[in-house]
């Protein structure tokens, strides 16, 4: 029902046009100094700050709607299009279709605005709260994707709403899309691969890779199309993103940048294990790049046939220093061997050299290469029979 007062307002164009203006002007003002406000002061009680970001950029949008919305109204109303010098089309022209083309246009820029302000709080707060000062190297690549598709779309609704037919547009575009699909499917692949291995959290910047093709090394850029690795050699490889999402990655570094380091060992038959698993403990508590947490330790893996089998189980700051750590670790085992007498087997093997003599129509060698000859003669006293020649 429509109360009495408002009848002659009504009925007159030129007071519907002042009422919805008014309206749509105080419903503005009640958006901006009431609502807006409210949401301002919820989000500043808040743990995030990601609320912030979107009332912060959703004000002006909200406004804007709210204000413009009576001017699309009023190029609705038959009562207003009628009494008016200009025909109902003009004022759909003049007056409707700009109104929500503003509409249309600051919504897709604030939209656009909020996401890229949104994906760089991310990649701050990443960035900050890991140790390795590590961020979403792929946030960027959504922000632009984000940004491509509000542009297109707010671009398609404008020509929509101006009586465009976007139907060729779209044809083109689509015979364009699969032609350049086919033309860079290479760089397509590996632009959805980069996206894969981001979304699975594969590695990130830092992080040591073994690939299964033999490639290995430290991440230093993550791209759009291909993954860079720093070798030990201070070599850089780069890598197409395809190719990493399709072999098998080791990721050295994750969950953590320990890795753990196993030094095999062996020891004669009757050495002292407690011996043997104290200095092999006692090497790795010593070396400075080992971490004393978690604890080295030395594992009696198994009875060899000429030696008891251990093992030196120790940790590393980070998987490229392995080499390194490895080679010191080798040197003061040996060392601390030697001095606490603790024998180290070796495979020997026996030789055995015999000469024939002359009368048997022998020439003194066997198998044409000639004989040595010992000079130590056997139990019966027989020149003829040499004695052994050891050799490693």
């Amino acid at each position: 029902m429509i109360p009495e007062f408002l009848r002659p307002v009504i009925a007159n164009p030129y007071g519907v046009t002042l009422l919805v203006l008014g309206a749509s002007l105080v419903g503005g003002a009640v958006m901006n100094f009431v609502v807006i406000r409210y949401l301002r002061r919820y989000t500043d009680r808040t743990a995030t700050d990601y609320d912030s970001i979107v009332v912060d950029n959703l004000h002006i949008p909200l406004v804007t709607t709210v204000s413009l919305i009576g001017f699309s109204v009023l190029a609705s109303i038959p009562s207003v299009t009628e009494n008016t010098f200009l025909t109902a089309e003009q004022v759909s022209t003049f007056v409707g279709r700009p109104a929500i083309t503003v509409i249309v246009v600051v919504w897709g820029f604030y939209l656009n605005r909020v996401v890229n302000r949104l994906v760089k709080k991310i990649n701050e707060e990443g960035k900050a709260s890991d140790a390795r000062g590590r961020a979403y190297e792929f946030a960027p690549v959504f922000s632009n994707i984000w940004s491509l598709v509000v542009i297109t779309g707010t671009v398609a609704a404008v020509l929509v709403l101006w009586n465009y037919d976007i139907s060729p547009i779209l044809g083109a575009a689509g015979i364009a899309g699969i032609a350049l699909g086919i033309a860079a499917k290479e760089s397509v692949g590996n632009f959805l691969g980069g996206l894969a291995l981001y979304v699975d959290d594969t590695y990130t910047i830092g992080d040591y890779l073994e690939i299964d093709t033999g490639e290995a090394g430290t991440v230093v850029a993550v791209g759009i199309r291909s993954t860079t690795l720093r070798t030990r050699d201070n070599i850089d490889i780069t890598l197409p993103n395809s190719m990493l999402n399709e072999e098998r990655v080791v990721n050295l570094s994750e969950p953590r940048g320990q890795t753990r380091l196993k030094i095999d060992i062996g020891v004669a038959y009757g050495s002292d294990i407690d011996l043997v698993e104290e200095v092999l403990v006692g090497v790795a508590l010593d070396e400075e790049t080992v971490p004393n947490n978690p604890e080295p330790k030395a594992r009696f893996v198994s009875f060899g046939d000429s030696a008891l089998a251990y093992r030196l189980v120790c940790w590393v700051e980070r998987p490229e220093h392995r080499g390194r750590v490895r080679h010191r670790l080798n040197r003061e085992i040996y060392t601390r061997f030697m001095d606490h007498g603790i024998e180290i087997p070796y495979n020997t093997h026996d030789v055995n050299v015999y000469q024939r003599s002359e009368s048997d129509g022998g020439d003194e060698s066997v198998n044409g290469d000639r004989a040595v000859q010992s000079g130590v003669g056997d139990a019966e006293g027989d020149p003829g029979r040499g004695g052994q020649i050891d050799s490693t």
